[in-house]
C-alpha cells in the first residue's frame, strides 16, 4: 500500500489561531458523505499517537472552502508546540476498503546549500543533543 502526499502547509498565525485551510484538491481524499458538510478522521503522528480531527467545509456558497476546526486541531497545535512558519504534512495509504491518514508536524531547522531541511517536531530534541 503506497502512501500518498496529500499536501503540505507552511503554518501562518491564523492557522495558529484559529482553522487550518485545506486545499480543496484534496477533498476527493475525504469522503465527507452527502449532504453532509463535516467528517473526523484519524491522523497518525510520527510516534503512532492517533488524532481525530473534524473537517469541515462550507455549507453555502461556490467553494467549499475546507478547515480543520480549532476544535479538533488546537490540541495538536499546542501539544506539538507549533509556531508560525513551521509546516504539518498530510498523507494518505488507501487499500480496497481502508483509508488511513497520517500528519507530520515539521520545524525548518536549517537552509543547507540552498535546500530547507525540515524535521519532524518530536525529534528536535535529539537534534539539539547531537548537534547542541
Amino acid at each position: 500500500m503506497a502512501q500518498v502526499h496529500l499536501f503540505t502547509k507552511k503554518l501562518k498565525p491564523s492557522h495558529i489561531s484559529h482553522a487550518l485551510s485545506f486545499p480543496t484538491r484534496v477533498l476527493e481524499a475525504f469522503p465527507i458523505p452527502e449532504g453532509a458538510h463535516m467528517m473526523n478522521f484519524e491522523a497518525v503522528d510520527a510516534t503512532d499517537n492517533a488524532w481525530t480531527f473534524c473537517l469541515s467545509t462550507r455549507m453555502t456558497g461556490a467553494h467549499p472552502k475546507p478547515v480543520l476546526l480549532r476544535s479538533s486541531w488546537g490540541r495538536f497545535v499546542d501539544q506539538k508546540g507549533l509556531a508560525p512558519e513551521d509546516r504539518v504534512v498530510f498523507f494518505m495509504e488507501r487499500d480496497d476498503m481502508v483509508r488511513r491518514y497520517t500528519v507530520r508536524a515539521q520545524r525548518r531547522v536549517m537552509i543547507l546549500m540552498g535546500q530547507e531541511i525540515w524535521v519532524d517536531v518530536e525529534d528536535l530534541p535529539l537534534l539539539k543533543a547531537t548537534v547542541g
